[in-house]
């Protein structure tokens, strides 16, 4: 029961496409996985690879992208811990990183969505198969490659996929099916041995018949992706004894750690993670015998796509993550599988991510910051700083009419100042801990990033409030 779970490859998902970890940082956390129970990295470099050549312009502009010498050492450091190494890169959905550049804006399959790549242009499908050779190369010990292909948003709707499809014969499905293949012959072509995998979003309302046609099915393996606490046993259980109708008896799933409760969250919700991996449990021991379970990759994103804002961290998420894996490794979120979390992280009530504020036997690196990042997301929720515009004195005293016409009772003014003073002086202190702790482990651009779309549109009006009275105060002769 349960055991087709506990005993398959258990993958990190690492989503570098957002808050790159310092290389340091980065080896601490190879060792946490490895030491959490993981025996693999699902690692989407994004525009942290060190791409040469015309791919050089793919290469981040917020920070340096990590050297060769550091993805060799990336995986000199996990295969040291028996952790396999797993790249994924996207061929076809989520290109943002790709298409927003001018010198591939024509691979666009619609100019107005830059994620999705034009099937049709010999270009777009040299660009993937080039991104995969040099990240293939610079991964030698690696048998198994993630080639993406979720999310192809607008697919069919550019011009050319429109005159494809205007023929007898012709659909979405077919576009996207032919794209997949011809990628996949392209890089086994060179690699020959190369184990490949897909997302299953895309091929969820084809037929099996759609999917043999094809030519997928031996060239690549669906992971199923689900990442709610609520996940419907019953439909994925019939999509995974589809797709072994179809042929693909080899498949994949993935549940999730972080980075998929809303595109913005800071703090991770343990609770809700582990009740996704509950479900798949479930999943698991209601297969035909015939489904083969490869592995489970648990995701952690960084960003909902290259565009979005930083969702949580990794050090306030490793809880989570060890909670997920003890759960896997349990067969369930045991007493055992308590008893380690509580070993680890010094605390059992998982789902009540308070509590990580007042942990004192954390002592994973990013503990620290973990903790900053809980009771500064506490003030920066707060009622009194997010409504202090409903103050009684600035509603009374100093509305927009009264910023408008340059007045206010310096009697008030001297209220308002002390409250909002007193509000803004800790969050500034609990700021600048964040952001020294933050610089340890991250670049500064993500340090600065982190704070301009979580803290400063917070804090902004407040003190935009403060300036205005000051400035109203100097002209009325009365600076304080």
């Amino acid at each position: 029961m349960n055991m087709s779970l506990s005993n398959t490859t258990k993958l990190v998902h690492l989503d570098l496409k957002g808050a790159p970890p310092r290389i340091s940082y980065l080896f601490e956390l190879i060792q946490l996985f490895a030491d959490l129970g993981a025996n693999g990295i699902l690692i989407e470099y994004e525009d942290m690879f060190p791409y040469e050549g015309e791919l050089k312009v793919l290469q981040s502009k917020a920070q340096p992208p990590y050297s060769r010498e550091e993805i060799l050492s990336i995986q000199d450091a996990s295969n040291s811990r028996g952790l396999e190494i797993i790249p994924l890169v996207q061929t076809f959905g989520h290109l943002e990183f790709v298409l927003k550049h001018k010198t591939f804006r024509e691979l666009r399959e619609v100019d107005y969505c830059l994620g999705t790549l034009n099937p049709h242009r010999k270009r777009g499908v040299w660009l993937v198969q080039e991104m995969l050779r040099q990240v293939m190369e610079l991964h030698p010990k690696s048998t198994s490659l993630h080639i993406g292909g979720d999310e192809v948003y607008m697919l069919g709707l550019g011009e050319e996929s429109k005159h494809r499809l205007s023929t007898p014969g012709h659909s979405v499905h077919q576009l996207f099916l032919s794209h997949i293949v011809k990628v996949a012959k392209g890089i086994q072509e060179s690699f020959v041995n190369l184990k490949l995998i897909m997302w299953d979003d895309m091929l969820r309302s084809m037929t099996p018949e759609t999917i043999k046609e094809s030519g997928l099915v031996g060239l690549v393996q669906p992971m199923l992706l689900d990442y709610s606490p609520a996940l419907d046993v019953g439909n994925t259980v019939m999509l995974m004894e589809k797709y072994k109708s179809a042929g693909m008896s080899q498949q994949w799933v993935a549940s999730a750690f972080k980075g998929s409760t809303t595109v913005y969250t800071c703090i991770t919700n343990t609770q809700r993670h582990v009740d996704n991996h509950l479900q798949w449990f479930k999943v698991a021991a209601s297969l035909s015998a015939g489904i083969e379970i490869k592995g489970i990759a648990l995701t952690g994103w960084q960003r909902y796509d290259h565009l979005s804002v930083l969702c949580e961290l990794m050090p306030v998420s490793v809880p989570s993550l060890a909670s997920c894996l003890q759960t896997l490794l349990q067969g369930g979120f045991t007493d055992e599988a308590q008893m380690k979390v509580v070993e680890t992280f010094g605390t059992v009530e998982i789902g009540d991510t308070e509590r990580l504020s007042s942990r004192t036997s954390s002592s994973f690196t990013g503990a620290k910051l973990a903790k900053l990042i809980v009771n500064l997301m506490s003030d920066v929720e707060s009622g009194e700083l997010r409504h202090f515009q409903n103050n009684m004195f600035v509603r009374g005293w100093f509305t927009p009419y009264h910023r408008q016409k340059r007045i206010i009772s310096p009697l008030i003014a001297q209220q308002i100042k002390t409250q909002a003073k007193m509000i803004l002086d800790v969050v500034e202190c609990n700021v600048q801990d964040v952001r020294q702790e933050m610089c340890l482990l991250y670049p500064d651009s993500t340090v600065q990033e982190w704070m301009d779309q979580h803290v400063t549109p917070v804090l902004e009006p407040l003190q935009n409030l403060l300036r205005d009275m000051e400035s109203v105060l100097n002209e009325m002769g009365l600076c304080t």
